[in-house]
């Protein structure tokens, strides 16, 4: 190890513990940190909790209010409402994890290849980007989960191409900011390749934004889920989902309104959750602040 890279890893070190003393100060991104945790927890736990099978129906519980024995009530085919909303969230939160995974994985790269190198290269990137961004975000989750058919991994990856120009353009912008940086010109000089000065220098000093944004971006997958599985572009049938689950009850508003209500109320938490924790993030992260 250089002494360059020395000292970058002894400055990411106090960076990663000033950000950490600024989170616990933070009380609203706290809240979404314990949110979002309470529902990853639900969610991996599933399979082992003692809960009815979200997939099971009952003739002679169809439609049931909450009670002792369905604490959120039964659906239209007497199914358990808590066990899918549980077994929903993971594919909710999967769902959103996944697709801004694609989104990073594809985005960043052509993000940090355009900024570095600008010339041709960035002009091509930047255009096909600009065009892909001047279409709307669930417009374009939509066409291409109905291109590629209705599942929840066409919709994950749909969701994720559609989200990967957001990614291109920050990574980009953060590039631009870093390259004239000294210790980028201290790693030209000691003749070090493009790669290695990509992936070693410039790449760990602009993931903090990408960090930010890939946060607040599940919140907008989530949602994007929801809308997809609500279309009946996302999980099929008979897999709970959350926005499955609204695209049922939107029938039985009056006689079911608990059918609404719970999908609702977690679509709404989550989402709130990840916002939370990604403001929190970006003061956190942010150097500027004290």
């Amino acid at each position: 190890m250089t002494v360059l890279d020395q000292n970058l890893s002894v400055a990411a070190t106090r960076q990663e513990s000033r950000a950490w003393k600024k989170m616990k100060r933070n009380k609203s991104a706290l809240v979404g940190m314990v949110i979002v945790l309470f529902f990853a927890v639900l969610a991996i736990a599933a399979p082992i909790l003692p809960i009815a099978d979200p997939v099971a129906t009952s003739w002679s519980a169809i439609r049931k209010a909450p009670s002792v024995a369905h604490w959120l009530g039964t659906d239209d085919l007497g199914r358990d409402i808590l066990s899918r909303m549980i077994y929903g969230a993971r594919a909710s939160l999967m769902a959103g994890v996944v697709s801004v995974m694609i989104a990073v994985v594809i985005g960043v790269p052509f993000g940090l290849i355009s900024g570095y190198f600008g010339g041709w290269v960035d002009m091509v990137i930047s255009r096909i980007t600009e065009a892909l961004l001047a279409m709307p975000f669930l417009i374009m989750a939509i066409a291409l989960a109905a291109f590629l058919g209705p599942s929840l991994t066409n919709a994950m990856i749909a969701i994720g191409l559609s989200a990967m120009p957001i990614f291109v353009r920050l990574t980009r912008g953060q590039v631009l900011a870093v390259k004239t940086e000294d210790y980028v010109e201290g790693a030209r000089s000691i003749g070090l390749n493009h790669i290695d000065i990509m992936t070693r220098y410039i790449l760990p000093n602009v993931f903090a934004p990408i960090i930010v944004q890939a946060t607040l971006t599940v919140a907008t997958a989530i949602i994007a889920e929801a809308s997809l599985s609500f279309l009946g572009l996302g999980q099929q049938a008979p897999a709970p989902s959350w926005g499955s689950m609204l695209n049922t009850a939107k029938n039985f508003l009056s006689q079911a309104p608990w059918m609404t209500m719970w999908p609702g109320i977690a679509i709404f938490l989550v989402v709130i959750g990840f916002n939370l924790l990604g403001d929190g993030l970006r003061d956190a992260l942010d150097p500027r602040e004290a």
